[in-house]
């Protein structure tokens, strides 16, 4: 079942139960030949649901500075309606961030090459993850022949495990890491999108392209307090001896955690600093 089903269902439970009437964070104007099948916004707004609380303002507080649920009251041993319904929807959500490919048109709006992984299935992503760090015999042939070779950056852009986080943040994020890459003067080979690939697939590229740091900005996996994040893992010159602790990874890359923008501007300090130290991850740290 689809998010855009789950709002319907819960819309509808929530007016029969009068929790909604009325109510301006619910955005469904009248149906008309025109607008059916459209998609249905719910807006989600924080309030207390704790009855005669000791400390109103303090629980209000705490809920504007975290989406967890948190002051939620309760009927009997059961959350409430309407905070059970928000949870179907953010379940949903999750589910549809990692099933859902990444729209062809955002891959074509910024002239992404397509590269494949060796998981030839979701199914087979999820359960074998050695079959989604390496490209499959297809694409590592395209990009022996195409990709430029011998540049200071590589740029890999992955579903992951969240196509909404890519959808909803690489616009943004890739051009203001080129820009930033760019300006210091640091020459960039053709960013490419990688489907159904995972992290350490960066390894295989960077061998391929001969690259100083390659990096990877991947959909994070979902939770239930927000599906549209991504991460950008970074590593300088990895080989067959390279291990997690020589990535340097920054996470929470969305809306609600660090923009897009800031971002992307950040990235680029960080590579400037990854190429002048040649090293990442704990050996960087232990540079700086």
């Amino acid at each position: 079942m689809d998010i855009q089903t789950i709002v319907k269902q819960v819309m509808e439970e929530l007016q029969k139960g009068g929790q909604i009437k009325n109510s301006p964070i619910v955005k469904e104007p009248a149906e008309t030949k025109e607008s059916k099948g459209r998609n249905i916004n719910y807006e989600k707004s924080s309030q207390v649901g704790v009855e005669q609380p000791a400390n109103r303002e303090e629980i209000e507080r705490v809920q504007s500075i975290t989406p967890a649920r948190i002051g939620i009251g309760h009927t009997g041993t059961r959350m409430k309606t309407k905070n059970y319904l928000e949870f179907r929807i953010d379940h949903a959500a999750a589910q549809d961030a990692v099933f859902k490919d990444v729209s062809e048109d955002l891959l074509k709006e910024l002239k992404l090459p397509v590269l494949f992984s060796k998981s030839e299935t979701m199914d087979q992503y999820l359960m074998d993850l050695d079959s989604g760090r390496q490209l499959n015999e297809t694409s590592r042939k395209w990009a022996a022949e195409n990709l430029p070779k011998n540049k200071q950056v590589q740029i890999i852009v992955s579903d992951g495990l969240s196509s909404t986080g890519v959808e909803a943040n690489i616009r943004d994020l890739l051009p203001a890491l080129v820009q930033g890459l760019t300006s210091k003067k640091i020459t960039i080979g053709d960013p490419v999108f990688i489907k159904r690939s995972r992290v350490w697939i960066q390894d295989d590229l960077a061998s391929i392209v001969n690259c100083d740091c390659i990096i990877s900005l991947i959909g994070e996996r979902p939770g239930l307090a927000t599906a549209k994040s991504i991460s950008a893992y970074l590593i300088y010159q990895p080989n067959e001896d390279t291990v997690e602790a020589d990535r340097t990874v920054i996470s929470n890359i969305h809306e609600g955690g660090v923009p897009p923008v800031e971002a992307g501007a950040h990235l680029a300090d960080l590579i400037e600093v990854i190429l002048k130290h040649k090293a990442s991850g704990v050996k960087l740290a232990q540079l700086k």
